[in-house]
């Protein structure tokens, strides 16, 4: 028959095996965990848009105000963005996503917005910031859209690529 010392030297030694091995909840809690890619955050304030230099363009305009670091979007993808909209004729905005507080989603290439968005946005990098502007035939052409956005009008976006999946 054993001895009560060894007896008890043997419990502990399994119960510290246990303990060792199978970890508890509060250990398991702060385990890391996978997590999807994150999307980036926004500019932290709606951009000022102003009417760029020159002559009104006759072909699509992008210029990259800040250059993002996260994948870059493809048409075909569904794409996350913050958005300042404003007419080049009298810099008078007519549409912005940061007003609604909430970003939008589309899918790139599926005819969902304008042409000019669906031309301009592929190849921007996630937490990028683009200026596109827009000529009438790649925006809302001669019938406009009223009450905003007048026949023929060029217009001016500032775009943040927040997410693509």
């Amino acid at each position: 028959m054993p001895s009560p010392l060894r007896t008890l030297a043997l419990g502990l030694s399994c119960a510290a095996l246990m303990v060792a091995g199978c970890g508890d909840s509060e250990q398991e809690a702060s385990a890391p965990k996978a997590t999807p890619t994150p999307e980036a955050t926004p500019e932290p304030t709606k951009p000022k848009v102003g009417k760029p230099p020159g002559a009104e363009p006759k072909t699509l305009v992008k210029k990259d105000l800040k250059v993002g670091t996260g994948p870059a979007a493809a048409v075909g993808q569904k794409v996350t963005v913050h958005y300042v909209g404003v007419s080049y004729l009298n810099g008078r905005q007519f549409d912005a996503s940061w007003d609604r507080g909430e970003p939008y989603t589309l899918t790139l290439g599926a005819g969902e917005v304008i042409k000019g968005w669906d031309d301009g946005i592929p190849g921007m990098k996630v937490g990028g910031r683009r200026q596109l502007v827009i000529p009438p035939d790649l925006a809302y052409g001669a019938q406009g859209s009223p009450p905003n956005i007048g026949p023929d009008e060029t217009l001016i976006f500032v775009v943040d690529l927040i997410g693509v999946r």
